[in-house]
């Protein structure tokens, strides 16, 4: 899937530039490996074949958004656009 925007400047820069000063050296593997995922997946329901990753939909005022786990506190978040089938608002967050 097209990513569409990406909220956490850390990741974006990563992501776009291969910058990696906005985030932690420890996590780029992983994000690495998760985005490259995200990029190569058709559809959302992939994501619940990777159980290490922790993937789920948050409920509540955030019904609708996934959530996958990047280390204990951390968080990639995104909406998913099944019409265009992009991810949108992908962010980086500390959840807790």
């Amino acid at each position: 899937m097209k990513i569409r925007n990406i909220l956490h400047r850390g990741l974006r820069d990563y992501v776009e530039f291969g910058d990696r000063r906005g985030l932690d050296r420890a996590i780029i593997p992983k994000l690495t490996r998760v985005i490259s995922f995200l990029q190569a997946m058709a559809q959302a329901e992939e994501l619940y074949d990777l159980k290490a990753w922790k993937a789920h939909v948050l409920t509540g005022d955030r019904r609708g958004t996934w959530s996958l786990s990047i280390t204990r506190n951390w968080r990639l978040t995104f909406r998913v656009d099944g019409k265009m089938l992009e991810i949108i608002d992908l962010n980086y967050e500390d959840y807790h």
